[in-house]
């Protein structure tokens, strides 16, 4: 498979220099194209077709939910939809994040949720805070409206709207396989990346910091990277001295992806706000939701204004709520959740065997949220060069196979840096690892041959 045009039809698509081959229908882990050619969905779109495609129970409630009420805007209405979706979001989160601000996707929801956190310091200290930066870190993708790429740590993502960007400041990820400090656990990668946070505070000043921003698991900017619980310990401990929001992204890593509810019961982690989307409905409709605490509802809601000055047209839509709730009703029902942390250890135990490719750097993550790292020389870590393609040579020789993977790159200095995300269905089974890793070992094989020049036995 060759790279050529984007077709020509009225479609504006992303990349003009992408195929685009026509998918005709999902059936469960698999897309099928008009050809007839079956693609193992290794990345569920982009770790969102968490329950997999064609499910018969969601499309025939959805058609049902159709026939009884579509739409109704959340300023004048309620519907038991929204009201249960909620109630089964707060059970899955954190214990006491109890409120669902409710909208249609990952970008909108940390949006959400910096607005929240500045509207809650302005009622709370009677309009008189300085309190607004949003401090994030490098390596990191937290959305593409203004405010959430403001927080995003993706050099090649924010480069051209620079001008529109607020200066929010950034610190260094736990990155532990190209950690800036030497550091040779992960235990102390995660205390050194959490010491920066303090400082950064502190030279920004406490009184001008807002909130912290942080993904639990690492998607699209670093895949599957990690920290050791104590990270989010540092932080919390960090947060409550000097009066800043932890916000707690879980986009790409909530919703059953990596083997928990949500990913931050790993860590034992306490945010005030989290936000979910992708995976929450599965792909069958657009969905994402800002949960808070009672501190920060009551201080607007109740004690304040009662007035939350944010709102998108199809925030809280009956339709999309009620069809999260049933993928997370299906997820409960099958333990799929449980199944995802299985499947997702044998999946990393197979994948252990890639590192006989020179190519293969790093494998990491949790659950079936995986990122594997390409480097030109394993042992110095040293990248391939962006012109090599190799994020590139991965996915189309991944489709040659039939396996579609989730390319990115700029990991290392923002330029360089090949990986891909692994995040198959979390209803995936052992027989279809199997034959995952057999393709992708392929897709790997062809492209270190490719790159490096060398057959390889």
């Amino acid at each position: 498979m060759s790279l050529n045009k984007a077709p020509k039809n009225y479609v504006f698509y992303r990349n003009q220099n992408w195929i685009y081959p026509r998918i005709e229908r999902g059936e469960g882990i698999y897309l099928i194209g008009e050809d007839g050619k079956r693609y193992i969905d290794a990345c569920s779109g982009s770790a969102v077709a968490n329950i997999g495609h064609g499910n018969k129970e969601v499309a025939e409630f959805a058609k049902q939910h159709i026939e009884r009420i579509a739409f109704t805007h959340l300023s004048r209405w309620t519907v038991d939809s929204i009201e249960k979706c909620a109630e089964r979001i707060v059970n899955w989160c954190p214990e006491g994040l109890n409120h669902v601000y409710f909208v249609s996707g990952g970008s909108e929801a940390t949006e959400t949720a910096i607005k929240m956190a500045r509207q809650y310091f302005v009622e709370r200290d009677g309009h008189k805070t300085s309190k607004w930066k949003v401090i994030s870190k490098w390596n990191s993708y937290h959305g593409a409206t203004m405010g959430s790429l403001s927080m995003t740590g993706s050099i090649g993502r924010r480069k051209i709207y620079d001008p529109f960007l607020a200066n929010f400041p950034k610190i260094n990820q736990f990155y532990h396989y190209r950690n800036p400090w030497g550091a040779k656990t992960l235990e102390e990668t995660s205390l050194l990346a959490a010491e920066e946070l303090e400082k950064e505070i502190l030279r920004h000043g406490p009184e001008n910091i807002a909130a912290f921003i942080s993904e639990p698991v690492v998607g699209s900017a670093a895949p599957g990277v990690h920290p050791d619980k104590i990270y989010f310990q540092r932080v919390r401990e960090i947060c409550d001295k000097y009066d800043v929001i932890f916000i707690m992204d879980e986009v790409m890593s909530g919703s059953g992806r990596t083997g928990k509810r949500m990913a931050s019961e790993h860590f034992e982690a306490k945010p005030d706000i989290l936000v979910v989307a992708k995976g929450l409905s599965s792909g069958y409709t657009p969905i994402g939701a800002a949960v808070c605490n009672d501190e920060i509802f009551n201080t607007i809601m109740v004690e304040g204004s009662g007035h939350f000055i944010h709102g998108h047209t199809y925030a809280g839509n009956p339709l999309s709520c009620g069809i999260a709730d049933k993928v997370m009703e299906i997820i409960e029902r099958e333990n799929y959740i449980e199944n995802c942390a299985i499947q997702g250890d044998y999946l990393v135990g197979r994948l252990e065997d890639l590192y006989n490719y020179p190519v293969v750097g790093d494998i990491r993550g949790k659950g079936l949220m995986i990122g594997i790292e390409f480097v030109k020389d394993q042992e110095t870590k040293e990248p391939f060069q962006v012109s090599e393609n190799v994020k590139g040579k991965i996915t189309v020789n991944g489709l040659e196979e039939g396996l579609v993977v989730y390319p990115g790159g700029g990991s290392v200095d923002g330029v360089r840096g090949d990986h891909i995300l692994l995040a198959p269905p979390i209803n995936i089974t052992k027989e279809e690892v199997d034959l995952l890793f057999d393709k992708l070992e392929k897709a790997i094989k062809k492209t270190t041959e490719e790159v490096l020049g060398q057959k390889v036995y």
